[in-house]
């Protein structure tokens, strides 16, 4: 209930801050600010002696603290920005995810809706990414924030091995690549532009006519030009239009100056204009008999989660607008979640084609000022966004009217935050989010998470299954080379077979497309001496770094170090060194050296970190002018192309060997997602998939499609070993700089669990990467049943972190909690 607030009453007001706190704090409200606060809308706060930060209001009360109280700095917003339902979600988020609510909050809300005075670097919101002309250094620097959003400014030194790195970040700053300190904390503001439009006196059709006619008479002609494009692109109602659209010079002038048209400044989208004039009607599609009975069962079935599992290329898609079309047609708000970034491109055009300009796009690629325009326009009535689409962070905007959630690859890894907190699994949490607001949850997938299909064969969900091709076209061929009889054979030309060169050349001498399948990015894993084997390894983290042939350097993919290839050994100055390993530049350049005549593009994180640049390499591959394409996992979900014949798995062993209880279910999803890109359209498809154990069983469980038989395997396993979907884990990682203070705290830690939870704590064990970006991580793994409640579990780890962290030796110990690690 909001409080009625009197002009001369005090007023309190407990505020959510975006920092890693336990609760809220409490404000005093200046006399002034009366009637202006309320919950949801932001305030600007003092916390701590110099900083300022924006905060959202929780609670405004007339309860006086015991202790001095600061006041409020300003109120920001005329109205909410945040729903009751909204912090209410980010309030459960805090506590499933065992973070607090301003780490939720700082996730949560765009930059440019926070206020924080920090030494911190981003790239700048309109940088377009061009590298040309750039320095060695500031390509680095860019590289970095790339993978790393926002860096502090000492971590950017670190990274790049520059003491003074403050003269590079000014350089860049002055040039609008980055943006620093106070660029970060400056408010949003609207965009406006300027409009031009017929004066009053002159929109009646007589006065029109007189206009003209005067106009002719004394030969002014660019002036009736401009006239006539405004006219044209005012339409039928003579509306004003942009003085961007219209012909700049003095004619424009002369006509605004004479009192003919009239110039004002207005508020303008940001977001892509979209024509609403031709959009297609969702009941023109026509679904068939599969892709019926799924409607149907997901529109009426009585369950709130239903999973639809449809073979690749089944028509899911289809389905979901049909779904959506219902929901906008009653006025409702509809969140399309998507895995990757890339498959936005795709799919906003389908939907834009039946909904037009009340679909909203959401992902870290728009800009600050985008994501803000479309966080205003989901929370208001009037805002016209009546469907998202957007990655996991599209989840937390706050919607008026959300009736739909779709969750498209639901089994797709990328839906799971692993830093910072909160580490939230959008699945999950769409579907806590839906139960609260009484809307419905459709996950869609080929290849299901083993968690979700148990839970639809187990009742707990609905289940609508699609097990044809659209159109009735056959899923694609799938073949196994075996690298060792190859090898023997002489049949191996670099990385790849013969079979796979001779699969790729044909298809590209018929004109058709090859997909090529390698998940690991970079030229090669590591640069190796002949003589005494060292490796450059980072000297942050304990990996070896991975040789980029573009820029010439050796990078870790954690931390972001960098250096120059080294002309010799490190260890023992000798100069026979050679690469180990294949990644995505090396098979895009050995492709170009072997097919000379083949166009050949990769799609990595390393070739998509300029603005746009994945949506021009899917737009080239889409309209033919790229052959062969060459990625990581970004080229396995959900793309959709039309003359790709021919998909190949470079190393499948690498997947498949993954020292992870999921491996196995993800080399088959993984497998199964990549070779769903081929014959999407008919003409036949082929898949080839290279390894050294063509006998294992997920490798037949692929070839012949079969998910039932992965399933079966897995669930037996997964009972026997206490793993998904019948317990629940939790990771608990340690970190510190110093091992022997990091060792003593996690045995510590681990025997204070063990006294409480006995068998179900398993460590402390180092991870494979046991030190990233300066720090030794240990890690603690508990498993709790699924049927019981764990929320007094998670209450004794909260009370035994925080007994560690009160030990002098250990309070600078750093213990993050992963609840349903993914």
């Amino acid at each position: 209930m909001r409080l009625e607030m009197s002009e001369a009453s005090v007023y309190y007001v407990d505020v959510l801050l975006p920092l890693h706190l336990p609760g809220c704090y409490t404000y005093r409200v200046p006399q002034e600010y009366n009637g202006q606060v309320r919950p949801g809308v932001r305030v600007a706060v003092q916390f701590g002696r110099q900083h300022i930060y924006s905060a959202i209001v929780r609670r405004v009360h007339t309860s006086q603290p015991v202790w001095k109280t600061k006041y409020i700095v300003a109120v920001i917003d005329s109205r909410p920005v945040v729903t009751e339902e909204q912090m209410l979600f980010w309030e459960w988020l805090a506590r499933y995810y065992m973070c607090s609510p301003g780490d939720v909050m700082a996730v949560a809300m765009p930059a440019r809706m926070r206020l924080a005075s920090e030494s911190v670097v981003a790239i700048h919101p309109d940088y377009d990414g061009e590298l040309s002309s750039l320095g060695k250094h500031e390509v680095q620097i860019v590289q970095l924030l790339m993978d790393h959003p926002v860096v502090k400014v000492e971590d950017i030194g670190r990274a790049i091995g520059v003491a003074k790195v403050m003269p590079l970040i000014r350089s860049m700053m002055e040039r609008s690549i980055i943006v620093m300190d106070e660029e970060l904390r400056e408010r949003y503001k609207p965009k406006t532009s300027t409009f031009v439009g017929l004066a009053e006196v002159y929109r009646g059709d007589d006065a029109l006519r007189g206009l003209f006619d005067s106009l002719e008479r004394a030969g002014r002609t660019k002036q009736v030009e401009v006239l006539m494009q405004l006219l044209q692109k005012g339409g039928k109602e003579r509306m004003a239009v942009a003085k961007r659209e219209l012909p700049q010079g003095s004619s424009l002038q002369t006509l605004i100056k004479n009192g003919v048209l009239v110039a004002e400044e207005r508020m303008e989208s940001r977001l892509e204009r979209v024509d609403d004039s031709k959009l297609v009607s969702p009941a023109s599609i026509e679904l068939n008999e599969e892709q019926s009975a799924a409607y149907r069962l997901l529109s009426d079935n009585g369950q709130n989660v239903n999973l639809l599992y449809g073979v690749t290329s089944s028509g899911k898609t289809e389905v979901y607008i049909k779904l959506m079309a219902d929901v906008v047609e009653q006025g409702g708000q509809v969140l399309f979640l998507l895995p990757e970034i890339a498959l936005t491109t795709q799919i906003i055009n389908r939907l834009r084609r039946y909904f037009g300009s009340a679909v909203g796009v959401y992902h870290s690629r728009f800009s600050a000022s985008q994501r803000v325009e479309v966080w205003r326009r989901a929370i208001d009535p009037d805002g016209g966004v009546q469907v998202v689409l957007g990655a996991r962070s599209a989840l937390l905007l706050p919607f008026n009217n959300l009736k739909l959630i779709i969750v498209d690859e639901e089994h797709d890894t990328s839906y799971k935050q692993q830093e910072p907190a909160p580490r939230y699994h959008a699945r999950d949490a769409a579907i806590y989010l839906a139960s609260r607001l009484g809307a419905r949850v459709v996950l869609g997938s080929a290849t299901p998470s083993i968690e979700s299909y148990y839970n639809a064969v187990s009742g707990k969900y609905g289940l609508a299954t699609m097990t044809t091709r659209y159109g009735g076209f056959s899923l694609p061929q799938v073949e196994v080379v075996d690298m060792r009889e190859a090898h023997a054979e002489k049949s191996v030309h670099g990385h790849f077979s013969q079979t796979l060169l001779d699969a790729v050349g044909g298809a590209v001498a018929r004109g058709e497309q090859a997909i090529l399948y390698q998940n690991r990015r970079g030229f090669s894993l590591r640069i190796e001496c002949d003589d005494c084997h060292h490796t450059p390894q980072c000297v942050n983290c304990d990996v070896s770094l991975v040789y980029h042939k573009a820029s010439n350097s050796l990078r870790c993919h954690y931390c972001g170090y960098s250096i120059p290839v080294p002309g010799e050994c490190p260890a023992c100055r000798s100069t026979r060194l050679r690469m180990v390993g294949v990644g995505t530049e090396r098979v895009e350049e050995d492709l170009q050296i072997m097919m000379p005549d083949a166009r050949v593009a990769r799609m990595d994180l390393d070739s998509t970190m300029q603005k746009n640049q994945y949506m021009e390499l899917l737009a080239d591959f889409q309209a033919g002018r790229i052959d062969i394409l060459v990625g990581t996992q970004m080229v396995t979900k959900g793309l959709d192309f039309k003359h790709v014949s021919v998909v190949g798995i470079i190393g499948a062993d690498s997947i498949i060997n993954f020292p992870n209880f999921r491996s196995f279910e993800r080399a088959f999803q993984q497998m199964t997602q990549v070779s769903g890109r081929a014959g999407r359209h008919g003409g036949g498809g082929r898949v080839i998939i290279q390894t050294f154990n063509p006998v294992h069983q997920v490798l037949t469980d692929v070839i012949e499609g079969d998910y039932a038989s992965l399933y079966d395997e897995q669930i037996q396993e997964r009972r026997v070993f206490r793993y998904p979907p019948f317990y629940r884990l939790v990771r608990v990682t340690l970190k510190h700089r110093e091992q022997g203070v990091l060792n003593a705290a996690a045995a510590w830690m681990a025997a204070a669990l063990r006294s409480a939870f006995d068998w179900r704590v398993m460590g402390p064990e180092y991870p494979l990467v046991s030190r990233v970006k300066g720090l030794y991580l240990k890690e603690i793994t508990l498993r709790f049943e699924k049927s019981e409640p764990i929320a007094d579990a998670k209450r004794v780890m909260l009370q035994v972190a925080d007994d560690l962290l009160k030990n002098e030796g250990w309070s600078a110990v750093a213990v993050n909690f992963d609840v349903d690690p993914y």
